[in-house]
């Protein structure tokens, strides 16, 4: 499944307009290297996801349909097997005790999974009811976690009904006590991917389901206030950079300074780009997953994780 097989990326980036046409420009945010080439580090999987970066820049990814966790090498740049049976883990993070915390779509389960890849079950219902199908997660400084909850009907579903017992698709926030278990936006269509800042005072959260990313301002119990729009643009996974701007993933990867102005555009051979994250053991390679490919970016940016 590895290859090192290149694909030569230049400096020239496209901007994407809401049309039916791409407009070529280059990287005006200057947050990819010069004469970077984008890297394929592994193929021939069925669906790529979840990218979470471990503190050694090693990073850990999914191949959901095939029930795998995956783990790229930083320093020796190959992709190694890590957990099979992972009770279709999805969006994935790192706490601080290196503890892989995985969104498991089997049973819409919330997970910990130790460097042994032993699980521990987190959250597995919501006042008696089982979630839609815990889908991104990010893990706030203080150790609270903030977790979307869509509802993608899956296959392999056999021990639940297809249909929602939720009474919508939520955001929700689990406090570091991991007892206290909440909504903080019931004002969604359908969340997917969300990122915070590392001084745990913003979170952005995207509703892929009416194109929009949403910024807000966290409170010290956890709740949300102040939501802004950021940008008209949904997105599957996201991540963010020390400079503070964001990366929207779908068709290809779209970069917003935090104004929410786009400021470059990471075309990728694939059809679909379903998340990204900074790995690397100085966070400045990109790692990205397209469909049945993975991918890295060496970038002038860094990551904050």
């Amino acid at each position: 499944m590895i290859t090192s097989k290149k694909y030569f990326f230049t400096a020239i980036l496209a901007v994407i307009f809401m049309s039916n046409a791409q407009s070529q420009e280059f990287d005006r945010g200057s947050v990819v290297a010069k004469n970077a080439e984008l890297v394929k580090v592994g193929e021939g999987y069925s669906f790529t996801e979840g990218p979470a970066v471990h503190r050694t820049g090693d990073v850990y990814f999914t191949d959901q349909p095939n029930d795998k966790i995956y783990k790229w090498s930083a320093t020796r740049n190959e992709v190694t097997l890590f957990k099979e049976g992972t009770k279709r883990s999805n969006g994935m993070y790192f706490d601080r005790r290196d503890i892989l915390i995985s969104c498991a779509d089997q049973e819409n389960q919330l997970i910990a999974i130790d460097d042994k890849g032993n699980a521990k079950v987190l959250i597995e219902n919501f006042k008696g009811k089982k979630l839609n199908g815990p889908n991104d997660v990010w893990i706030a400084p203080n150790g609270g976690l903030y977790l979307t909850d869509p509802l993608y009907k899956r296959p392999w579903w056999t021990g639940r009904s297809q249909e929602m017992e939720q009474d919508g698709e939520h955001l929700y926030y689990l406090a570091p006590d991991r007892v206290q278990f909440f909504r903080v936006d019931e004002n969604l269509v359908k969340p997917n991917g969300l990122v915070g800042t590392p001084d745990g005072k913003k979170l952005y959260v995207a509703d892929i389901g009416d194109n929009k990313t949403y910024v807000y301002e966290i409170e010290e119990d956890g709740y949300l206030k102040n939501r802004k729009l950021f940008c008209e643009m949904g997105s599957d996974g996201m991540t963010i950079d020390n400079k503070g701007n964001v990366y929207l993933t779908g068709k290809g990867v779209t970069v917003f300074n935090p104004k929410g102005e786009q400021i470059a555009y990471i075309p990728l051979p694939e059809r679909w780009t379903a998340n990204v994250v900074f790995g690397g053991t100085e966070r400045n390679t990109l790692f990205i997953t397209a469909t049945d490919k993975v991918y890295t970016l060496d970038m002038k940016v860094r990551g904050v994780w």
